[in-house]
């Protein structure tokens, strides 16, 4: 049985800031988990993955953290210049070593590779054994073997054809930069940041005349516009030819080699998987034996801005070798943690602990796998723990959102969910974060077993007797977590999982010397020191209390037993 789950809001989607009705199945890409989202302190809101602006701050190679420039990673093909290479069968890094050393004929053992230094060099991968040597690749020096085998790649004819392609469409980006240089300066800048190189090229391939189809232009519909030249109407661009035919390039797929391959094919491994040829440079060989290493690919650390007023929330260093960040605005350092708990599932979690140590029929496992789901026609208490993660007390109020569950047929009214929550309407205040608390003895009612007065039977009598009724308020407090006890009362017809928009407000006063007074702000009585603001916020969550098992299960469960 899934444990129930409390997600967070984000609006980003919507034109409005309330969440969508939790049963719309679309409703879960508008909610996250606390520690995926960020906060923005500039606006006062929560960004998510989806909404936030993503910078590459700087690329590294995940293999040596060699930290390289990002003028370099075009030229590179954003790989790694330095000698890092992936195995081509099994993705493990390969090391570079020296050629066997001459057998001396004696019957002695020969000196082992890794002391000698002579060439030539190869690669060699130490989890499946492969050795670039199988493939005639080999170094006359240890260093530099990505440049050296890059003279390889670049006189591939796929390589060449793609090189004259550049060298084809350059006019038409020069002419296309120039023509974008010759807009004011505002407009420029918005040009700039919504056409490139590839947007540019793309539009003069879609504006070539096409025979049979006249080409569209507003001009022509104004006045004078039949009287224009027709030659600017015309493609300008030079048709481009092929060095090779497509189907001479050698290792290119679909050739006879490939159908040798497979009528002759014994072991599906001689077959390289989809996989081992995606990451590869051009046309790839099907053969698993004629793979080519290949160069590790570069990584890159991202920052993240907010899309509205373009405030960084996310910076890495800038060091590879380091994994701290400069600036790190999550949401979990402003928004209180909430954890949903059932208090009838931990009761029945010891039964079925014991229950598991026996053997089990096959009608006790189907009442084991229900045991924990709650039953229509009945109410359950539920329990919200919240942890304050500010330096500053905050004042909690919590409310449910009304929703009405849409009709399944045509006339029908919307009707109410076929549940009712009930939470405490009054605020409550949580303590503020401290990095270490002092716990008094006497205000502990649990002790290092997990165990209460009760079941140790330490508790009097008379108070013992006592039943324990309050179900909805305040429960605990203990440093800055407070468990909030709430009840659900589920209705005879309810079905399905049993979800809710809880809105969350809370308000806390912090100490800003930068306020000199103004709405919203109480100022001390002496006019030295810094000023008290009050802060409020509030967002909504959706609170996940698990399925609901229909009367007819349960009436057909209690049958069979």
């Amino acid at each position: 049985m899934a444990a129930p789950t409390i997600r967070y809001h984000c609006a980003c989607l919507g034109s409005s800031k309330n969440p969508p009705p939790p049963h719309l199945p679309s409703s879960s890409h508008s909610f996250h988990n606390l520690h995926d989202l960020f906060f923005c302190e500039e606006c006062d809101a929560v960004r998510c993955n989806r909404c936030v602006s993503v910078e590459v701050s700087g690329y590294y190679c995940p293999n040596c953290l060699f930290e390289v420039p990002s003028a370099s990673v075009r030229a590179e093909k954003n790989r790694c210049a330095r000698n890092c290479f992936m195995c081509p069968n099994c993705r493990n890094t390969l090391s570079v070593v020296s050629s066997d050393p001459p057998d001396p004929g004696d019957g002695r053992l020969s000196i082992p590779v890794g002391s000698v230094g002579e060439p030539p060099f190869f690669l060699f991968c130490n989890h499946c054994r492969w050795d670039s040597a199988e493939l005639d690749i080999i170094f006359e020096k240890p260093t530099g073997l990505a440049a050296q085998l890059q003279k390889f790649e670049d006189s591939a004819p796929d390589s060449l054809e793609f090189d004259k392609l550049k060298e084809h469409f350059e006019p038409v980006l020069r002419s296309s930069g120039s023509a974008s240089s010759a807009v004011p300066s505002s407009a420029a800048h918005l040009h700039h940041l919504h056409s490139n190189s590839i947007t540019a090229a793309a539009t003069a391939a879609l504006t070539r005349d096409i025979p049979g189809v006249s080409k569209y232009n507003p001009h022509t519909r104004t006045k004078g516009g039949a009287n224009k030249d027709k030659s600017l109407n015309k493609d300008e661009m030079v048709e481009y030819k092929t060095r090779l035919e497509i189907g001479s390039l050698k290792g290119a797929g679909g050739g006879d080699k490939d159908v040798d391959l497979i009528q002759h094919l014994e072991n599906i491994s001689e077959v390289a998987t989809l996989e081992q040829r995606w990451g590869s440079s051009w046309v790839t060989s099907l053969r698993t034996d004629e793979l080519r290493p290949l160069r590790i690919p570069l990584h890159s650390k991202r920052s993240k801005r907010c899309p509205a007023c373009t405030h960084i929330l996310i910076k890495p260093e800038q060091k590879a070798q380091s994994v701290r960040y400069k600036i790190k605005l999550v949401a979990a350092n402003y928004l209180p943690a909430i954890v949903i708990t059932l208090p009838h599932r931990q009761q029945a979690a010891p039964a079925d602990r014991r229950s598991m140590n026996k053997s089990m029929s096959a009608g006790a496992a189907d009442e084991d796998s229900t045991s924990g789901a709650m039953q229509a026609g009945l109410s359950y208490p539920f329990h919200l723990a919240i942890t304050n993660p500010l330096y500053d007390p905050i004042q909690v109020r919590l409310s449910v959102q009304r929703m009405h569950v849409a009709p399944s047929a045509e006339g029908e009214k919307a009707r109410r969910p076929p549940f009712a929550v009930s939470l405490p309407t009054t605020s409550f205040t949580i303590a503020a974060f401290a990095e270490a608390w002092e716990y008094d003895d006497e205000d502990e009612d649990i002790d290092m077993f997990g165990l209460d007065d009760d079941e140790i039977g330490l508790r009097p009598p008379r108070e013992r007797e006592k039943p324990k009724v309050k179900t909805v308020g305040v429960l605990e407090k203990r440093a800055n977590l407070t468990v909030i006890g709430g009840e659900v009362v589920l209705g005879k017809e309810a079905r399905g999982n049993v979800k809710f928009n809880m809105l969350v407000k809370y308000q806390y006063r912090s100490d800003d010397p930068s306020l000199e007074g103004g709405d919203g702000v109480d100022s001390s009585p002496s006019k030295k020191g810094p000023q008290t603001t009050t802060k409020d916020f509030e967002f909504y969550t959706v609170v996940d209390l698990g399925p609901v098992v229909p009367r007819e299960e349960r009436k057909s469960s209690v049958d069979d037993f």
